[in-house]
């Protein structure tokens, strides 16, 4: 196993069992809720992001080898909680938007991680309903 996919698979279990358990407690944190492609549950997962309009535009760090990038592609129907208030959208994958740009235009600290963890950074706009 390569040094860069032991990074990755630290990195998920600390976000999957401290990060996230955490983050999702804090009503200001913006979360993504998918439909779990295998269980058919819904999964929270804190992701930094911009609304603009109607549109919320976030960067995934580690692009299709995200659990929740898998499951946008099973099912592109989401809901982002934004302020503490659920919107119901739908996912696009955007592998044509130059990732790294687009972070310029989103949240500082939460573009800075991304940047620094990420290996396969894909753009994410959900349009929401």
């Amino acid at each position: 196993m390569s040094n860069l996919a032991t990074k990755q698979q630290l990195i998920a279990i600390m976000q999957r069992n401290v990060v996230n358990p955490v983050a999702q407690r804090f009503t200001r944190q913006t979360l993504l809720e998918t439909t779990g492609r295998k269980s058919g549950e819904p999964r929270l997962t804190p992701i930094g992001g911009s609304r603009t309009g109607d549109q919320f535009w976030f960067v995934s760090e580690y692009g299709e080898k995200s659990q929740y990038i898998r499951n946008i592609m099973a099912d592109p129907t989401v809901r982002v909680r934004l302020r503490g208030r659920w919107h119901t959208g739908t996912a696009h994958l955007m592998p044509e938007d130059d990732a790294r740009r687009r972070l310029r235009t989103l949240p500082r600290v939460n573009s800075a991680g991304v940047l620094v963890l990420g290996d396969n950074l894909l753009t994410v706009r959900v349009d929401l309903h």
